[in-house]
C-alpha cells in the first residue's frame, strides 16, 4: 500500500482533479435531481463491540450527543469496515435488512431490527459521482453492525433513508481518499456521509477480560491513538495514509486495514477551515480505541 508525496499531492491538490476530471458544474448537473441544501458535517465514528447497540455506557451517550448538534439528514451514506469487498458497490435495497454479522453475543442483540429504507435515487447518483471508477449497485448486502449498531442511537426511529458504500479491498490507501473526495457534493444535498470502524483495532491482543476498564489501553496503542489524533487535528492526511512510513505501534494497531479506512473516507471530505473535533475518545480493551471524529 505504497503512497509517494508526489501522487498523493496530485490527487490531492486540485479539485477538478480529486473529482475524477470532472467540473464542479458537471457535477452540479449530475445530482440534479438532489436539492441543495446547507452543507452537512461528516462524521467518523468508533463502533467498538456490536454490544454497543444494546448497552448504555459513555460512548452510546457520545452518539447520541453528537447528533443533537447535526442538523436533520435528508439520507445518510456510510462506509462501514465490515462491508469489504473486491471493487466498489453500492446498496440499492428499497428497505435495509439488519445484518447480524458477528457470534457469541447475547440473543438480545440478534433481536434487534433497525428498518430503515434504502435510496435508489441517491444510489445511482453516487455511483455517477464516483466515476471513473465502477462502483456497482447491489440488493444482497443491507446494513452491517457497524452501520447500524451506531446509527441507531442517532436515529432512533430509523427514519432517515440509509445506503451503504463498500471498501474496495484492491485499492490503495490514496485512492480511498481520492474516491471518498468525490462525495463531497453530496453534503450540500443534505446527506450525512459516515465512517464507521475503529482507528485502533487489534482484537488478537484485546484484553477482554478488562473490557469495563476505564480507558485503558497498551502503550503501543495509546502512542497509536495520539499519533493519529495529532495528525487529524493537523490535517496531515499524508501521512495517514503512508501506511508503508508509518511507526512499528501503527502496524500493530491496524494489524489489518478495513477498520482504519472509514476514516480516510471521513477525513477526504475535510474543506478548509472547518472545525474538526474529536469526541469519545478513550481506549478500551488494551487495543482498541473509540475514537470518533466530527468536521464541520
Amino acid at each position: 500500500m505504497k503512497i509517494e508525496r508526489k501522487e498523493f499531492l496530485k490527487l490531492m491538490g486540485l479539485s477538478p482533479i480529486l473529482l475524477g476530471m470532472k467540473s464542479l458544474n458537471d457535477l452540479e448537473k449530475e445530482s440534479a435531481n438532489l436539492p441543495n441544501s446547507p452543507k452537512m458535517p461528516v462524521l467518523f465514528l468508533g463502533h467498538g463491540s456490536p454490544m454497543n447497540a444494546i448497552e448504555e455506557n459513555e460512548f452510546v451517550a457520545g452518539f447520541r450527543n453528537i447528533a443533537k448538534t447535526l442538523p436533520t439528514p435528508k439520507a445518510i451514506l456510510c462506509v462501514s469496515a465490515h462491508w469489504f469487498t473486491k471493487g466498489t458497490k453500492i446498496t440499492s435495497n428499497l428497505v435495509q435488512n439488519t445484518i447480524h454479522d458477528f457470534g457469541g453475543f447475547p440473543k438480545a442483540l440478534f433481536d434487534v431490527q433497525y428498518p430503515a429504507k434504502g435510496n435508489i435515487e441517491l444510489a445511482k447518483e453516487t455511483q455517477k459521482l464516483v466515476l471513473p471508477i465502477k462502483a456497482d449497485l447491489d440488493d444482497s448486502w443491507g446494513l452491517d453492525h457497524g452501520a447500524w449498531s451506531v446509527i441507531k442511537h442517532l436515529y432512533p426511529l430509523a427514519d432517515i433513508p440509509v445506503i451503504q458504500m463498500s471498501i474496495d479491498y484492491t485499492q490503495s490507501p490514496a485512492q480511498h481518499l481520492e474516491l471518498g473526495a468525490k462525495l463531497q457534493m453530496l453534503r450540500n444535498k443534505g446527506i450525512l456521509i459516515i465512517g464507521s470502524g475503529n482507528i485502533v483495532h487489534n482484537l488478537g491482543m484485546a484484553d477482554f477480560q478488562n473490557m469495563k476498564r476505564d480507558n485503558y489501553g497498551f502503550d503501543w496503542a495509546i502512542e497509536a491513538r495520539a499519533f493519529v489524533n495529532a495528525k487529524i487535528m493537523d490535517r496531515d492526511m499524508i501521512s495517514l495514509a503512508s501506511f508503508n512510513a508509518m511507526p512499528k505501534f501503527m502496524q500493530m494497531a491496524m494489524p489489518t486495514p478495513e477498520h482504519y479506512l472509514p476514516l480516510l473516507y471521513t477525513l477526504s471530505l475535510h474543506q478548509k477551515n472547518e472545525k474538526i473535533s474529536l469526541f469519545n475518545d478513550k481506549m478500551i480493551a488494551g487495543s482498541l480505541s473509540m475514537t470518533s471524529v466530527k468536521i464541520g
